[in-house]
């Protein structure tokens, strides 16, 4: 599966907001929200007991309620055009709301189907089949949340957040990859090709992240046996990087003979290239060379963190998934991606409380590539003593 371009910032998101309806008034809103979800927290497993507190609406669904009836506005049409009586274990046919509550739910708790069904009162085909008309409609109303950056102006604050981080001048992403775990089962003919280098069945995500944690590109849906460069060789990043059509902006003159191009910075598993720069390998490393790597890795933290968030709020790509469809999860794997840049597009107060985590692959191993381009050497020779005061001027 390709990148999905298609990134609107939060302004635009707020536009949309009101073009849709999804807010007629403050008053009115609130009192509609609270209605709903009054009647909706009935359905979980547990209120028939007046005695308990019903859950907050919050903590049930990871995000805020002016993020759910955004995304509510967004699949609403796509969710209602084909008709489905959708009804819940009592006969009561389910609203638009329940219906994305339901799919919000199975993808940010992990649970299995029949343990949501059971929680929300409903079969677990209904829910396996709103879920996934939810997905569908996420494909085709939410893709504007994920897409390269599409003019000088975006890129420049991409680039110059960037160097607030740690200095590195020019650039604009930071690429990383991540393995969706797989229990397939036994007697299936490929299950060999799924195995990674850890024995584990895995499928896996490369992004590519800005500063705010935002995914900026992605490919899935590639085996979790083959190594990063690989999967970074076979997509159309990076061909159109390879074809100058990417990261081909503006140079930054770093001395009177010294230019740097735009690039992406990774860890060692990924070939050293002129648009894909990452950090020394072996131990005798000069000053420079130490702390270019330094640099390297505080600004990769940002792609650690977005992974790991991604992983915990969308807690169906977490764990190890129960023989799923491999046709279909990347469809999932790029719907969470959206919710993960709409989440931060929106400044969800409920994901800014949220702790920060690095770790998103626990239990894997470094990778190193060994693959490179001579004049990738060079420039990232004169960028580590530019950033250290000693290029010469």
């Amino acid at each position: 599966m390709g990148p999905i371009r298609g990134l609107k910032r939060k302004r635009k998101a707020e536009k949309e907001i009101d073009r849709n309806g999804a807010h007629p008034s403050p008053g009115y809103q609130a009192h509609q929200d609270l209605d709903w979800w009054d009647e909706f927290s009935k359905r979980i497993t547990g209120l028939s007991n007046q005695s308990e507190d019903p859950p907050k609406f919050e903590s049930f669904l990871k995000i805020s309620r002016r993020t759910f009836n955004y995304i509510c506005s967004l699949v609403k049409e796509e969710m209602m055009a084909r008709p489905a009586n959708f009804i819940d274990l009592n006969g009561k046919l389910l609203s638009m709301n329940d219906r994305v509550a339901v799919a919000l739910r199975r993808l940010s708790s992990g649970e299995s189907l029949s343990s949501v069904g059971n929680l929300l009162g409903l079969n677990q085909t209904t829910v396996a089949q709103i879920t996934w008309r939810f997905v569908e409609a996420m494909e085709q109303r939410g893709v504007h949340h994920l897409r390269w950056p599409s003019t000088k102006g975006e890129m420049e604050v991409i680039k110059l957040k960037f160097e607030k981080i740690r200095g590195l001048p020019n650039c604009c992403g930071v690429i990383d990859t991540t393995h969706i775990m797989m229990c397939l089962s036994m007697t299936d003919r490929a299950s060999d090709v799924w195995k990674d280098k850890e024995k584990n069945h895995s499928m896996i995500l490369q992004a590519i992240v800005d500063p705010h944690m935002r995914f900026l590109d992605i490919v899935t849906g590639w085996p979790g046996s083959l190594r990063n460069s690989v999967v970074l060789k076979s997509s159309s990043f990076f061909s159109l990087c390879d074809e100058g059509k990417r990261l081909n902006g503006k140079k930054i003159k770093l001395s009177e003979e010294t230019q740097v191009r735009e690039y992406v910075i990774g860890d060692v598993g990924f070939p050293l290239m002129e648009w894909l720069l990452t950090p020394y390998k072996g131990r005798r490393l000069s000053d420079s060379q130490v702390e270019f790597n330094k640099r390297i890795y505080a600004t990769r933290l940002v792609a650690q963190s977005a992974l790991a968030r991604l992983k915990d709020t969308w807690r169906i790509i977490n764990g190890v998934m129960w023989r799923p469809d491999k046709n279909r999860l990347p469809r999932i794997i790029l719907v969470c991606c959206l919710l993960h840049n709409i989440v931060i597009d929106l400044e969800d107060k409920v994901q800014r409380e949220m702790p920060i985590s690095h770790h998103h692959d626990s239990g894997y191993r470094q990778q190193v590539c060994e693959s490179s381009d001579k004049t990738a050497y060079s420039m990232r020779d004169k960028l580590s003593l530019y950033l250290s005061g000693s290029l010469p001027s």
